[in-house]
């Protein structure tokens, strides 16, 4: 695997990186040698955040873990993407274009995890014609974290969303 280590507001130090290595390293199991991944150490306040991004084809493996310690940070986030991978695993042999990042020997273990997704309750509503504010603005009075709207200007499906730091951001179909 091919590591690509940065750092927001941190130096990333070799300690850190020899954590990274180490930890991280173990799914190396997993994945074939030429697999990238993308590690983004960052500090904000008392937060210390790793986010690791490993682009696979067809779709991406991405999980993130915040602590008052990195290499705690980085010890919870290894877990994290083990079990998203034993998981999915039978998801990405379906498709069988994004089983080639993985190793061979990965894709022959066999996982007895419930995979199956249970959808519990369908809601249904119409959909009214609106800007991406006013979208907002409904999005805040029901108290939801997004909002699936008609945009008016371009009649396409859009979503906002709320993001981290009372932000938010706009889902728009590509054409």
């Amino acid at each position: 695997m091919r590591y690509i280590i940065s750092g927001k507001n941190i130096d990333v130090t070799e300690g850190l990186k020899s954590a990274i290595y180490d930890k991280i390293g173990k799914l190396e199991r997993y994945f074939t040698t030429d697999t990238e991944l993308h590690i983004t150490l960052s500090v904000e306040k008392d937060r210390q955040k790793i986010e690791v991004t490993i682009p696979v084809k067809g779709s991406i493996i991405r999980a993130e873990q915040v602590s008052n310690d990195m290499y705690v940070s980085i010890d919870l986030v290894e877990e994290i993407i083990e079990r998203q991978l034993k998981k999915y695993k039978n998801k990405l042999i379906d498709q069988e274009q994004a089983a080639a990042n993985f190793n061979q020997a990965f894709m022959e273990d066999d996982y007895s995890e419930d995979d199956s997704v249970n959808i519990t309750r369908v809601k249904r509503f119409a959909v009214k014609p609106m800007d991406p504010e006013e979208a907002c603005v409904q999005m805040e009075l029901l108290g939801h974290s997004f909002y699936v709207f008609r945009n008016a200007e371009t009649d396409e499906v859009n979503v906002v969303y709320k993001r981290k730091g009372n932000t938010y951001g706009l889902i728009e179909p590509e054409c």
